[in-house]
Parts: structure tokens; C-alpha cells; sequence
């Protein structure tokens, strides 16, 4: 890789090391469950401006995500490059997030998923601001909401409505050092309802009940045969239902997804769930199913540009990373632009695990290598360095 831009990456990762863990324990308390990012991009947006981004460059859009737009070569418009974090954690938790710290390690939900990459990015745009680095092309620096959960991507759906047309390629950052996600892991999301007539379980014992109609139900959807072009999945997610041990339940109901690396897999999975539910109504039995999220699959073709992004990542991730790149299919931000045909990665930045439980961790130390990781990708993007 260019020597000059990994010699920078590096200083700078040091220098800004002791502030960057700093407002990664101030930012990793705030909370930010999906669709309700508002004081996470609030602060993000803020925390910009102070560090030298003009008020017209940094905005928050109607989804909650803060764009900071960096430009290109003045009169030249050959599209933008984005690059991604997102804000939102999976608790649902309100009030400040608990923070612990040991001498290598800090503990927060969502502090490796994905709070300290966004950090990382933050301090990156700050290099580019404060350096006024010229750029090849626009950059959009992007805090993004709603990639966890139900929030559906809702966030990098906004950004490439906004931008359609506009964008050449895309990084996110998410995950732990080493992770390159390379292609995406497409799913469908349902929430399945039941409703019978219910009653007391003596006097009316022999009615439909809803807990009992949905296990039924849930035991033939494990039983499906799955398609085999490519790798699918199905699991139940959470089932709720019922009152009292003495009621017949009269209402139940389960999250179920299927997912997929092939969209054709997700279609036929699609048929096969419809035809399920269609096979387990009965007289005083009714199942209403609702598709709550989809979330699409990488495109069959590979666009040109692709296999240059990945092979530039994995350069940068051996040298600055310190680690072996492994190349993943998986479920990121990245699934819009890939599903667009749009060169798109997401590198992971931060050494840690346990996410998506409230002792996630990440090792102190370890964003020193992931700043490097982060700085450099963006400086290939610089002129004349």
C-alpha cells in the first residue's frame, strides 16, 4: 500500500488515541435503539461542528442520519463515495447505557457494535477536516440509523433514495478486526399472529388454542425443505402469548426470518411460508402474518470495481490491522448498495466480543490499529499523497 498514507494513518492513530477512547466512553452511554437515534446524531452532528466541519457540510437527514459531504475536485461531478457507521445499538434501553472499564478493556452494549467504529469514522472526517485533505471525490462521511434489528436499514434506504445515482462505492464499518464482509446475507422478517376463540380450560376445554395452533405451526415451518443454490436459514425468534395457566390462549404470536445469500433462495422461501400459513388456518383459527422487514441479498452480478475495492481492504487490514482479513457474507448496511450492483464493502475496526449482549467489550488498544484501518481507506481517496 502507499507507504506516505500508512505512515500518516499511523501517527495519527497514536496521537488521537487518548481522545478517541475518550468520546468512546461518552458516546457509548448514550442510548440509541433503532428508529430513536436523535441524541446520538444530535451529538455526532455537534461533536462535528466543533471539530471544524462547515454548518452547510454536516446535516441530519429524515431518517436520523448525519451526512457530513467532503468535496471533490471543484466543478468535477463523477459521483461520491460513502463511508458508514451506524448509531443505533439493539437495547432498548433509554436511559444512559452502563459502562465498565478494566485497564485493556471497555464494556458497553453496543460499545464494539457499533459504537467504536463510529468513533473511529468520526475521527477520520476530523483528520480530513482539520488537513483539508483534497480529495479525488465527493466523500460522504455517514453516522447512519436503523441497521440493527427491525430498524429494517431504514437509514442506508434514505441515504440511497437521497443519493441515487450518485454513489461509485461504499464502506461501512461494523464489526471486529479482521471481519470483511464481502457479499450480503438478504432475509425476510414476519411477525405471525393467532387468534382463536379461547376460553376457561375446563369448562371449555377442546377449543383451538393459540399457543398450541402456533407450535404446530412453528414444527412445520422447521420442517420446510430449504432451498439449496445457496445457504438458508430459518429460525423463530420470540414467541409470546396466552394469560393464565387455567385460559385457552386466544391470542399468540412469533417473529419469524428466513435468510439467504440468494435472493432467488428468498422468493422461494417467500412461496413456501405464504403456502404454510395458509395450510394452518381453520374454522375458528385465523393467522395473520405481517412482513416486517426485508432486507435484500447481494445482485447475481458482481459490478466492475468490486474485486479492486475488496483487494485494496485486504491490504490495508494486513498492514494497519495487523490481522488476516476473512471474507464473510453477512447482514450490514452494505446489503442496499450491493443489491444496487454498487462496488460495497464492510470492514470491521475494533478488536472485541460478546456482541449484542450487554457485556459486549472491546480492547482499549485495539483502536489505535482500527483508526489506522479507517484513516487509510478514506486517504485513498486523497490527491497527491
Amino acid at each position: 500500500m502507499n507507504e506516505k498514507i500508512a505512515a500518516i494513518a499511523r501517527t495519527y492513530a497514536d496521537e488521537c488515541h487518548e481522545e478517541e477512547l475518550e468520546l468512546l466512553r461518552t458516546l457509548a452511554r448514550i442510548p440509541a435503539p433503532s428508529g430513536h437515534e436523535q441524541r446520538r446524531a444530535e451529538f455526532v452532528r455537534d461533536w462535528l461542528l466543533a471539530q471544524g466541519a462547515p454548518v452547510g457540510a454536516v446535516r441530519i437527514d429524515r431518517a436520523k442520519n448525519v451526512i457530513l459531504s467532503l468535496p471533490g475536485p471543484e466543478g468535477a461531478d463523477d459521483g461520491c463515495a460513502v463511508f458508514a457507521a451506524h448509531t443505533d445499538v439493539v437495547f432498548p434501553d433509554t436511559d444512559a447505557l452502563h459502562l465498565a472499564e478494566s485497564t485493556a478493556r471497555l464494556h458497553a452494549p453496543g460499545v464494539g457494535d457499533d459504537t467504536a467504529n463510529l468513533v473511529g469514522l468520526m475521527f477520520a472526517a476530523r483528520y480530513l477536516l482539520r488537513e483539508r485533505v483534497p480529495l479525488d471525490r465527493r466523500l460522504l462521511v455517514v453516522a447512519n440509523s436503523c441497521e440493527e434489528g427491525l430498524g429494517n436499514l431504514a437509514g442506508t434506504r434514505e441515504l440511497f433514495r437521497h443519493y441515487a445515482g450518485r454513489v461509485r462505492e461504499y464502506t461501512s464499518f461494523d464489526l471486529y478486526l479482521g471481519t470483511h464482509v464481502t457479499s450480503a446475507v438478504g432475509s425476510h422478517r414476519w411477525r405471525v399472529v393467532c387468534h382463536t376463540e379461547g376460553g376457561h380450560s375446563w369448562e371449555n376445554f377442546g377449543r383451538d388454542n393459540a399457543i398450541e395452533a402456533l407450535c404446530s405451526f412453528i414444527e412445520d415451518l422447521y420442517a420446510l425443505e430449504l432451498p439449496t443454490r445457496a445457504k438458508t436459514t430459518v429460525n423463530v425468534g420470540r414467541f409470546v402469548g396466552g394469560t393464565t395457566v387455567n385460559s385457552i390462549a386466544e391470542e399468540a404470536s412469533v417473529l419469524v426470518e428466513y435468510r439467504s445469500s440468494s435472493e432467488e433462495c428468498l422468493e422461494e422461501m417467500y412461496g413456501k411460508f405464504v403456502v404454510l400459513v395458509e395450510e394452518h388456518l381453520k374454522e375458528r383459527t385465523r393467522i395473520d402474518a405481517k412482513l416486517i422487514g426485508r432486507r435484500p441479498a447481494s445482485g447475481e452480478v458482481v459490478p466492475a470495481g468490486q474485486a479492486e475495492l475488496i483487494a485494496r481492504a485486504d491490504e490495508v487490514i494486513r498492514e494497519l490491522g495487523g490481522v488476516t482479513p476473512e471474507h464473510h457474507e453477512s447482514s450490514t448496511d452494505a446489503n442496499i448498495p450491493f443489491s444496487l450492483g454498487i462496488p460495497a464493502h464492510t470492514v470491521g475496526a475494533v478488536a472485541g466480543d460478546l456482541l449484542h449482549t450487554r457485556e459486549e467489550w472491546v480492547e482499549k488498544d485495539s483502536l489505535r490499529r482500527g483508526e489506522a484501518v479507517i484513516l487509510a481507506l478514506m486517504l485513498q481517496h486523497a490527491r497527491d499523497l
